[in-house]
Parts: structure tokens; C-alpha cells; sequence
């Protein structure tokens, strides 16, 4: 009762940046790419942004895809906007049972003792986006990492890994508190750039990330049609964001014209 009664106290003040994520996603899907579907969209949108910067070799068939995207553990998302594809990400929930995920790849050396320890992680990669809707939304970023920040609420990991290259670190760091673990290696899955490996732990950022980030929020019904046993079934299904929803019930949103 105490904790319902400090967060009905609580003043929340929320940034014209967060209304305005807040409202986009009223307008956004998030849809789960089948395994066995080679030429989902989404395959073709991992394939024209990383032909776009030479990252992987050209291929007739114009999908970019891994043995990661095969893997038990492995889940991989299409974001759509007005019903228009324009972003995707992959992840996988590493634990000691399923050791497959690209950041395995490259720092199996840090990782394994951490799983063998009894540790496990939630992994995002192959974040892509759509040039033209890069362009018309700068927030895509935000829309598209909701996946990850929603499956550390429903896995509840001791961290959130990110490989990633040097120049988006910056990001990671200011939004989750990223710190870096590890430097400069190679992932597998054919990329040429280079990456170093950031790690945010969950249980310290959630409520800070959560405050700041509203549109990060979620409630169950959402994560589990993403993320629970079973909703492979929902391949074909659009779900709709319940940011909103969750946010007002934890009184995280009481939108202002205040900027950010």
C-alpha cells in the first residue's frame, strides 16, 4: 500500500520529446518475423541498409540474414509506422541453456563465465532502418530499441548487452546507462565494421530509464504477445504498443508543453 500511496504522490512532469514518441506510437506495429519466412520484408531492409555503407557483400536474392536468425533463443521484430515497414531488431534472450546471440560471437570469453555464474542477458542487434523514414522520423531510434527495453521488463536480465560500433555508444550510454565491458572486435554473421560491447544492468536502470522514457513502458498483455511461449502465433499479427496504458498506470505520464 505504501508504494501505491508514494506513487500517487509522486509529481510527474513529462517532456514534449516523450508526448510526442508517445503519440507516434499510436501509430506504429510491431509485427514478429517468422524463421522459416527467407524473404520476410524485414531481410530485405537488413539487406539494403547494410549494402547502403558496404557492410556485407551483395547477394542475389537481397536478404541479409545469419545462422543467429535460426537459433531457439532467437526473436527478430518488423516496426511499422501507418502500416509501412521502417525498422526492425533482433534479439536473443542468452542464457546458459541457449549461448547463441552475436555478442557470443565475438566475447564468448566474457560471456561464458558470466552464464556459467548462473547470468543471463537480453542481446539486441541488426537494428535497421528504412533511409526515407530515418529521415522523416529522427526518433526511430527510440521506437525501434522499445523491443529491447520490453523484453528486459518481461525476461528480467541481469544486464541488457549492446555490440555495437564507436559511434552510436553515445546514445547507449545517455539512455540506458550503458557502460562499456569490452573493446574493439569483430561479430560474426559476415559484418565488416567493428564493435565494442556495453552492458546496462536492469534492475538499476529500469525505473530511472522508465521516468525519463515513458514510451519505453509496456503493459504484460504486450510483452507476452511478443515475447511468452506460443507467440510465434502471433507471426502475422500486428500488436499494437501499450505504452500509454502502462505509463499512466505507474504515473509515469503527465505530458506538458516543458521541452526536453
Amino acid at each position: 500500500m505504501r508504494t501505491q500511496q508514494t506513487a500517487d504522490r509522486r509529481q510527474v512532469t513529462t517532456s514534449r520529446f516523450a508526448t510526442t514518441l508517445m503519440d507516434i506510437l499510436d501509430r506504429v506495429e510491431y509485427r514478429r518475423v517468422r524463421l522459416d519466412e527467407e524473404l520476410d520484408p524485414v531481410y530485405r531492409l537488413r539487406y539494403d541498409a547494410y549494402r547502403r555503407e558496404d557492410f556485407i557483400p551483395a547477394n542475389n536474392e537481397h536478404v541479409a540474414r545469419d545462422d543467429l536468425d535460426l537459433v531457439p533463443n532467437a526473436m527478430c521484430y518488423g516496426v511499422y509506422i501507418d502500416g509501412q515497414l521502417v525498422s526492425s531488431l533482433r534479439l536473443h534472450h542468452l542464457t546458459a541453456e541457449h549461448r547463441y546471440s552475436p555478442s557470443m560471437t565475438a566475447y564468448a570469453d566474457i560471456l561464458h563465465p558470466k552464464l556459467d555464474a548462473g547470468m543471463h542477458f537480453v542481446d539486441p542487434s541488426r537494428f535497421t532502418a528504412d533511409r526515407d523514414a530515418a529521415l522523416a522520423y529522427p526518433a526511430l531510434p527510440f521506437l525501434t530499441i522499445r523491443l529491447a527495453a520490453m523484453a528486459c521488463e518481461y525476461f528480467k536480465p541481469d544486464y541488457c548487452l549492446s555490440s555495437i560500433r564507436e559511434e552510436h555508444a553515445a546514445f547507449y550510454k545517455r539512455v540506458f546507462g550503458s557502460v562499456e565491458w569490452e573493446g574493439v572486435r569483430y561479430l560474426g554473421g559476415g559484418l565488416k565494421f567493428p564493435v565494442r560491447l556495453y552492458a546496462a544492468k536492469y534492475s538499476e536502470i529500469r525505473d530511472r530509464v522508465a521516468d525519463r522514457f515513458p514510451f519505453f513502458m509496456s503493459t504484460p498483455e504486450e510483452r507476452d504477445a511478443l515475447f511468452a511461449p506460443g507467440s510465434e502465433a502471433n507471426y502475422v499479427a500486428a500488436i499494437h504498443p501499450t505504452a500509454r496504458k502502462a505509463a499512466i498506470a505507474e504515473h509515469r505520464f503527465a505530458p506538458t508543453e516543458a521541452a526536453e
